[in-house]
């Protein structure tokens, strides 16, 4: 497998094609995003989430979420009640991960057989751009580290078995080390308190009459 590190500068688009063209080929890739590094694949081919879940050392119990560049985008492999889609033109893009309902087009192995999954557009333009480079296919959008381990913020921080895995590494420097809020907005719930949550619970209790239960 050919690696490439990849740093984005002066307008060009080699590093994305290169991760793009990647991600396409079923190789996993590590990218930015308003949060953490993410490591991506076709979230539609399920040999190639089962690289991501190797090579994070996950257990196959806890599903990973799916990344795309649009809310029309989200709507291909999702059934978003009306609810849902209020909350996600209010809140996305941004470091928020939506619980919908999945489409049977999705993989078991990327919601560990659930019937939900989440959805993340990310506030940040090259994790963007890299996922409109590779639309339709969503794109597994879970943390590049090795599960047990602290997120990584900067690509200096990638395990050494992991980064020599990958397709590719797209680096864009340090990234602001918060995790997303993990919402059902449907069911009311807050799995993850992470960044907005505030303005997210408030969004809720106005939407819904009440708080919601906010798990962590």
């Amino acid at each position: 497998m050919k690696n490439f590190d990849a740093v984005p500068d002066g307008g060009d688009d080699i590093p994305l094609a290169r991760a793009a063209t990647a991600i396409e080929a079923g190789e996993p890739v590590v990218y930015p995003t308003e949060t953490v590094y993410g490591l991506g694949a076709d979230a539609s081919d399920a040999d190639a989430v089962e690289r991501v879940f190797d090579l994070k050392g996950r257990d196959r119990s806890k599903p990973l979420s799916v990344g795309v560049p649009t809310i029309a985008g989200a709507r291909r492999y999702t059934r978003p009640s009306e609810r849902a889609l209020r909350f996600m033109k209010a809140f996305l893009p941004g470091p928020v991960t939506v619980v919908v309902e999945r489409d049977p087009t999705l993989p078991d192995v990327v919601t560990a057989g659930r019937d939900r999954v989440g959805v993340r557009i990310p506030d940040h333009e090259i994790a963007l751009s890299l996922f409109e480079r590779v639309a339709p296919i969503p794109v597994t959008a879970t943390s590049a580290n090795r599960s047990g381990n602290p997120s990584v913020t900067q690509v200096t921080e990638l395990d050494a078995s992991l980064r020599a895995a990958v397709g590719a590494v797209v680096d864009a420097g340090e990234a602001p080390g918060s995790e997303s809020t993990v919402v059902d907005p449907e069911r009311n719930v807050v799995h993850r308190r992470g960044a907005m949550a505030d303005a997210i619970v408030a969004w809720l209790t106005d939407e819904t009459g009440s708080g919601p239960e906010v798990q962590t």
